[in-house]
């Protein structure tokens, strides 16, 4: 995994920066295929971004229910993105497709004595497709990618500049910023399509920018302002790139946090039931349904 540390030992800040940036670029999913997303109708045939937003929540339910880490959750949102940027398809395989990353991405960031069977993912996550399916879905999302999994997200970013602004500033400025904080607004802006379409380091930054300018109304934040200044100008980027993705991060917290950006009530809901209930009752009722053949090609 692409680490970002501090403290002794850890490699110099530009150093470190430097690595992510080289791959970065290499790691954004295409915008050809995310404009197909976006401008998708839903007529139930074809990918769209509510059906996207929608199976990222899933998996953030999935990581918190498993207690997994925000590493593991922003790498699975990473080959969801990168996969559906660059296959067209259908809804109906969606779920195996997100819970398939999900579990690449499992494998790749937790240690190998936390990561569950296929069967209980299958379980758990209430899907109806095999383990068969899974294994055939997770060999295809690896083909596409080229094998390459371990990709720098905006997590490693904002984990980098979180640490950089804290050897920057001192005394109770160092009090001010909370990682936590910060790290679960990020897996919400992860919820938001729009922000597939961002670089990582400009999506990190504009967090750590609207959180030091809304505590900057209650606080002191001089320091904070100034390193983050210093950051930016590293990094190349432009005072409107980051002021229109700010307000996006700002419109987007908004959103997550009102009952605007909960799933619809239509869906029936289902349980997890036992196994000794499940042979208590008909086959008809607990049957797994097989998915059609996946289709491999883009077209």
């Amino acid at each position: 995994m692409i680490d970002t540390l501090s403290g002794p030992g850890a490699l110099p800040f530009a150093v470190q920066l430097k690595a992510l940036i080289d791959q970065e670029g290499r790691f954004q999913p295409k915008l050809c295929g995310l404009r197909l997303i976006e401008t998708a109708q839903d007529n139930g045939h074809r990918m769209t971004v509510k059906l996207r937003e929608f199976e990222v929540k899933d998996l953030l339910s999935l990581t918190q229910f498993f207690g997994f880490s925000a590493e593991t959750f922003s790498l699975a949102v990473s080959l969801l993105d990168r996969f559906l940027a660059v296959m067209k398809i259908q809804p109906k395989h969606l779920a195996c497709v997100g819970l398939c990353c999900f579990y690449i991405a499992v494998k790749s960031a937790e240690e190998e004595k936390n990561v569950p069977a296929a069967n209980e993912l299958i379980r758990i996550s209430q899907s109806r497709f095999t383990i068969s399916d899974m294994m055939r879905m997770e060999k295809i999302i690896l083909e596409k990618l080229y094998w390459k999994v371990k990709a720098p997200t905006a997590l490693h970013f904002l984990r980098l500049f979180f640490c950089r602004i804290q050897e920057q500033v001192d005394g109770d400025s160092k009090s001010i910023l909370n990682i936590e904080r910060l790290e679960a607004q990020l897996k919400a802006c992860h919820c938001c399509f729009a922000f597939s379409k961002v670089k990582p380091s400009l999506l990190a930054l504009a967090l750590l920018a609207l959180e030091i300018q809304e505590q900057h109304e209650y606080c002191n934040a001089e320091g904070l302002l100034e390193a983050l200044q210093g950051l930016q100008q590293h990094l190349g980027i432009k005072d409107g790139n980051l002021l229109c993705v700010r307000v996006l991060v700002a419109k987007c917290l908004v959103v997550y946090s009102s009952t605007k950006c909960s799933r619809p009530n239509r869906q029936r809901l289902r349980w997890v039931i036992s196994g000794r209930t499940a042979r208590q009752l008909k086959h008809s009722y607990y049957k797994i349904a097989h998915l059609p053949t996946i289709p491999e090609s883009a077209s």
